[in-house]
Order: C-alpha cells, then structure tokens, then sequence
C-alpha cells in the first residue's frame, strides 16, 4: 500500500467556536487523532493533502440553505492552527464537496505513487464521503477514518459509517480506525 493522507475541510469556519457552528464540537473531538495520524504518517513518508473549501461569495451553492463560509483569501478558509500543515503538505483547494472534483488531485497522487487514499476531517456524509466515493470512481483504493472523521451529528456520523461498513466494494473501501490503520502500515 501506497497511501496519501487527505483531510477533508478542517478549517477555521468550519471548527470555529459559535453556538450556531454545528461542527464545532464535532470537530474539535477529533483533532487529536488527526495531529497523531499527521505525526505518524510524515514520519513514514505518506504524502498529507489538505483539501480545503474555497469558495466565491456568490458561488451556487450558496443558493440553498448552506450559509456563506470559507471564503477564497479570508482566514476562514485556512486549516485550523491545531493541525498547521507543514511545508511538504500539499494545500488543495476545491470550490465543491469532493476533492477531486475539478481540482488536479487525480493527477497529483498519480504523480506521487499513491494507490490508496485515506480520508479524514469534516463532514463525514458530505465532502468526506464523496472524495472517498470520487477515490474509488479513479481507480484508488479507499480508507475512511472512522475516528479521524466527524460531522455535526454523531448520529450522521455513525449511520453513514454503517451504510458503506459492508459495502460491497470491500476491500477497495474500507472503514478503519486511526489503529487499525497504523497498525496496518507498520508490518
């Protein structure tokens, strides 16, 4: 296995503190596997790909219940302090939910060797899901971090996981634990 690490939207909107920030709490729960994982996995070489929301003010989806965040320039859509990519990270950023979704992610993992994605960050359903899901549509193979991933809700959280755990694409996706997946790497 050759894997790439990718975190998924774990930014300065997304995990700010408000009371109207679903993913705040979510979120923060979280970031101590994902500072391990990054740990781990820059020691060992795995190339760390953060896929960033990067949106226009008036960009579409805009134009349904989503309210306006992560603006392209704005702090908003930097990687929240607590995970700062270091300079060999890759910062990737992406105008709709999946990373590879108009973005040159494909090519790039190609280019590094990558034969299997690992995903983490927010939100599980949504922007984690479908780069996972576009991962398999590109011929990788695809880890989903149960406990490296998180969404407003841990009932969303857990039904999603539950939905792809007997996927019939197993073992191309699998649904792991940040130890399953160390453990994983290191025999």
């Amino acid at each position: 296995m050759k894997p790439a690490i990718i975190v998924v939207d774990m930014l300065k909107d997304n995990l700010k503190e408000s009371p109207r920030n679903p993913y705040y709490y979510e979120g923060r729960t979280i970031l101590p596997n994902l500072q391990r994982l990054l740990g781990e996995s820059r020691q060992k070489g795995f190339p760390i790909i953060f896929a960033c929301d990067s949106f226009l003010r008036d960009d579409f989806i805009f134009k349904g219940k989503m309210k306006v965040h992560s603006l392209r320039g704005t702090k908003g859509a930097e990687v929240v302090d607590d995970l700062r990519p270091e300079p060999a990270d890759i910062i990737l950023p992406k105008r709709r939910f999946s990373a590879f979704y108009k973005t040159d992610l494909d090519q790039t993992l190609r280019t590094l060797g990558v034969d299997t994605i690992v995903v983490t960050g927010v939100t599980t359903e949504v922007c984690v899901l479908m780069t996972v899901m576009d991962g398999l549509s590109h011929d990788f193979s695809a880890i989903l971090l149960e406990d490296c991933s998180a969404s407003r809700k841990k009932e969303f959280h857990q039904g999603c996981l539950n939905l792809y755990r007997d996927f019939a694409l197993y073992p191309l996706l699998k649904i792991m634990t940040l130890d399953e997946f160390l453990r994983e790497v290191s025999t």
